[in-house]
């Protein structure tokens, strides 16, 4: 099956086809809620089953009676193929078959953003401490080799703000209205001026978070 990247109209298509999935950060993305534990355990022993067949494989997580589940292709850069598309319709497929249900707006996925007017002066301190690695075609940022850590980007801007660090959180675009205002409710001040692609919430320390949707910044494994 074709391992090419697929570009952003047939991307759009493929989620069309996906109503149990997001597309986000370079991967489909969705959690499935089981029945039980053990129903879930079943539904990661099938998904592994199913990536011995396709000799491809998924990032999965579970948590009780969660199933956490990532499709993307490493050798197309941490992209989305036909064959993540083809992988996650299976997927969906066998958690139907156990009475597991879709819940494809649960996930988040957490980046660290650091503001610098020179990512080479510093990236090397982070990905030597954390044990980071670089991918291709993605220079500003870096990755955990085992894909558990949340990646850390480097924001370029000749202005860095006061307090550089900033969370980045990505997540399904009918679910950042909702979490915008519950930020905002706990106390956050919100500048929504580049939303819907992000909205910057500044807790009392003046501290930032970025509640980042599919529109949000270019991302080189889309």
């Amino acid at each position: 099956m074709d391992r090419s990247p697929l570009d952003a109209d047939a991307s759009d298509a493929a989620l069309r086809r996906l109503p149990d999935w997001r597309g986000r950060l370079g991967a489909l993305r969705t959690a499935f809620r089981a029945p039980s534990p053990a129903v879930a355990l079943q539904l990661v022993a099938g998904v592994g089953a199913l990536a011995e067949e396709l000799d491809h494989h998924p990032s999965l997580d579970w948590r009780y009676d969660l199933v956490f589940c990532s499709w993307t292709t490493h050798s197309a850069g941490w992209r989305v193929t036909a064959l993540d598309v083809a992988a996650a319709e299976r997927t969906s497929r066998l958690a139907a078959d156990l009475g597991a249900r879709a819940e494809p707006s649960l996930p988040r996925s957490l980046e660290l953003a650091l503001d610098t007017a020179d990512p080479d002066a510093v990236s090397g301190v982070w990905a030597t401490a954390l044990g980071y690695v670089r991918r291709a075609g993605d220079p500003d940022a870096l990755h955990d080799p085992h894909d558990r850590g949340p990646s850390v980007w480097f924001q370029r801007t000749p202005t860095p703000a006061p307090s550089r660090w900033h969370l980045d959180v990505s997540v399904a675009a009918e679910a950042a209205d909702d979490l915008v205002a519950a930020v905002a409710a706990a106390g956050a001040a919100v500048d929504a001026s580049a939303a819907p692609a992000f909205t910057v919430l500044t807790d009392a320390c003046g501290d930032r978070v970025c509640i980042c949707t599919p529109r949000g910044r270019p991302d080189p494994t889309s």
